[in-house]
């Protein structure tokens, strides 16, 4: 009879006799998988380091030499060569003939562009602002580039809804709000110029319109927003709601799509690096860095 069956019936039969002793098969068996369950938790540290090489070749614009490459992965040139070999055998690390200098290779190409075949960035978007307003209770969305223009297609409220009246498929003025500033500051004028010619002459003709009235003023605020590399608007489409969007671009450097962040005046922290943009922003630089966006040429 199995060792568990046996203790069972010992146990069922006399709950207050000494336990049957274990097998040392069933020692084995569960050291064995604590052991499994340590590897599993610690990782493999020579992948780790090894890939330290991998980051600087990756943020260096240039192939490097052996000693620069290994000192700014912070290990010896000896060290880094022998991980480099394996790197070069693996095709994901080359190596000029001529002057010796290392680059990325052909499988790291590979392993990007697999990447980007897959990535879906409003999906990721709506996991990473979903952690967002839990985290900092704020109304959030996502917005992207439509046929009418900048176009709201995700929709998060707080446990304090804003009340900003917007829904899912709603387009959003290009002068008269956050994301549509964001939009107009970062899409070819080919793309904005029609739209942002209607919204300056529907302005004219109404007192009560906010935003930039003449083109000086439009390119002054667009500036601005470049400047800060945020759109930020108090009570500009809504009174008293206050609003901040964050760009997120893709591997070419385009704009991908907005992060919306509003609430009330005197609810929302407008401030540039207050709790709101400093939040914001970083969620935005996060998924761009996943959509193979980075700010130095490769």
């Amino acid at each position: 009879m199995p060792s568990s069956i046996a203790r069972s019936a010992f146990t069922a039969a006399d709950p207050l006799a000494s336990p049957v002793p274990l097998d040392p098969a069933d020692d084995d068996a569960a050291e064995a998988a604590d052991s499994g369950e340590e590897k599993l938790r610690s990782g493999i540290q020579s992948i780790e380091v090894g890939f330290r090489l991998l980051d600087v070749l990756t943020n260096e614009p240039r192939a490097m030499m052996l000693r620069d490459l290994a000192q700014r992965a912070g290990m010896s040139p000896a060290k880094a060569h022998r991980y480099l070999v394996s790197f070069l055998r693996l095709g994901v690390v080359a190596q000029d003939p001529l002057s010796g200098r290392y680059e990325l290779g052909g499988f790291a190409l590979q392993l990007g562009l697999a990447r980007l075949a897959r990535v879906d960035g409003v999906k990721l978007a709506r996991i990473a602002l979903s952690e967002l307003r839990d985290r900092l209770d704020l109304t959030v969305g996502i917005a992207v580039w439509g046929n009418q223009g900048p176009t709201v297609v995700h929709w998060m409220e707080s446990s304090h809804p804003a009340k900003a009246s917007l829904k899912l498929g709603d387009v959003m003025p290009l002068l008269g709000s956050a994301t549509g500033l964001l939009f107009a500051a970062y899409l070819p004028a080919s793309k904005t110029a029609a739209m942002i010619g209607r919204e300056l002459a529907d302005s004219r003709r109404s007192r009560h319109a906010g935003g930039p009235r003449t083109p000086e003023e439009v390119e002054h605020v667009l500036a601005d927003v470049r400047t800060h590399e945020a759109a930020r608007v108090e009570g500009m489409l809504l009174p008293t709601i206050h609003a901040f969007c964050m760009p997120v671009f893709d591997s070419t450097g385009d704009l991908a799509l907005g992060l919306i962040a509003l609430g009330h005046e005197g609810a929302f922290d407008i401030r540039w690096d207050g709790e709101v943009d400093t939040a914001l922003r970083e969620c935005a630089r996060k998924l761009s860095y996943e959509l193979g966006y980075s700010r130095t040429p490769r």
